[in-house]
């Protein structure tokens, strides 16, 4: 998934800032800190920071398997 440019209440432009709340709590730091240095401030843009979900990992193994699927039928028909 990919952060959205803005958020989706109020407007606030928070895509600039998900890579680096993303290292920064990586590294160990304390989200609500961080959210707050990054100047999010309003509870709508940090729920978007926060629920953020990085869903490509798990969509791709369904991909590999249609992928495996079609070739599968593909011999089989040959």
């Amino acid at each position: 998934m990919l952060i959205p440019v803005r958020c989706f209440t109020c407007g606030n432009l928070i895509a600039d800032k998900f890579k680096e709340y993303q290292n920064r709590v990586k590294s160990g730091e304390d989200p609500a800190k961080v959210l707050n240095s990054l100047g999010l401030k309003r509870y709508c843009c940090r729920t978007m920071m926060l629920t953020a979900v990085e869903t490509i990992h798990q969509v791709i193994p369904f991909y590999e398997a249609i992928r495996r699927r079609e070739q599968e039928v593909q011999s089989e028909l040959e």
